[in-house]
């Protein structure tokens, strides 16, 4: 994988840790009020036995599997708490929704030999992390290399899976950078998918974007952001920045030289594909087998799961 040691040398897989100087938040401690409701939707969701396979009215259920089970850790569950401003049955009811959505949305489908096509030219790229530890997703519109389809949201929910993957111990976001530059209007998304991974971000993705980095904006773009801005949560909204020196935001030896970065960086599929996936793969291994030598509890901590020295919840 690569290393921060040469920035200087061309570099084609993704970055495996943060550097050393980044400086990953402190959660902040939760009221009396608050750990009240967080064991409210611990209860809740710790009785769950089985949920239905889609979101579709009268949808079969099936078994609760233990990767759900697994899914469902202490920070998840206030993420939700926090998106539903700690309205317990709000909480409750999304994180059972979002369940049976990723039952049928991702399931076995979203692999990566089926999105490989979507990114073959790199028009989606994590690679490093920002000074506070979250790692990077790069957008780049112009490297668009497939028709507009359902598979092309399809691969951004891939790609925030792998973000996910890669996220260091205490870090629960993801700093999103996207380089409108040399991006014609057939390549943007349309209003239709813009608002379609809104939905997906803002109801089975809460609290997971930590910063949204715009570059070079033409005219055009900036009108699409103020026909979706409606649309977008006013939190989220406060975490879109325009045209900011990046080195601000992202250690110039883990941000892309065409992004104000030092990292030479060239995609070549063939390499960062699997490299990236290899890696990803690797991350969910550990969190596997730490969440089982834990003894696979609902509301485990993700700290420690994710390789963190805290001792598992009890």
């Amino acid at each position: 994988m690569a290393v921060t040691e040469n920035p200087t040398s061309v570099i084609k897989t993704p970055f495996e840790h943060p550097v050393d100087q980044a400086k990953i938040p402190q959660p902040a401690e939760l009221t009396a009020d608050q750990t009240k409701k967080y064991d409210e939707v611990l209860k809740a969701v710790s009785s769950i036995t089985s949920l239905p396979t889609s979101l579709a009215k009268g949808a079969s259920e099936s078994p609760l599997t233990d990767d759900e089970r697994m899914f469902m850790t202490r920070e998840c569950l206030l993420r939700y708490l926090r998106a539903t401003k700690w309205n317990v049955s709000n909480a409750i009811k999304r994180i059972r929704d979002t369940l049976s959505w990723r039952r049928e949305y991702i399931g076995d489908k979203l692999t990566a030999d089926y999105i490989s096509i979507e990114n073959e030219t790199g028009k989606q790229v994590i690679l490093g992390y920002d000074v506070e530890g979250r790692p990077c997703l790069y957008l780049i519109p112009s490297r668009q290399n497939t028709d507009k389809s359902p598979r092309q949201i399809e691969h951004l929910v891939f790609m925030l899976e792998r973000v996910v993957d890669l996220m260091p111990p205490g870090q629960e976001n993801v700093a999103l950078l996207v380089n409108f530059k040399e991006t014609r209007s057939g390549q943007n998304a349309t209003i239709g998918q813009a608002k379609q991974t809104l939905d997906i971000l803002q109801n089975y993705y809460p609290e997971r974007l930590g910063r949204a980095l715009v570059q070079n904006i033409p005219w055009i773009i900036s009108g699409f952001f103020k026909i979706i801005t409606p649309f977008i949560d006013p939190v989220t909204v406060q975490k879109l920045k325009f045209n900011e020196d990046l080195r601000k935001h992202v250690p110039p030896e883990q941000l892309l030289a065409s992004s104000g970065g030092d990292v030479q960086f060239e995609y070549d599929h063939a390499v960062y594909w699997p490299a990236l996936n290899k890696l990803a793969e690797q991350r969910r291994e550990l969190m596997r087998e730490r969440w089982v030598k834990a003894g696979q509890k609902v509301g485990e901590s993700e700290y420690y799961l994710r390789g963190g020295s805290e001792v598992a919840a009890s």
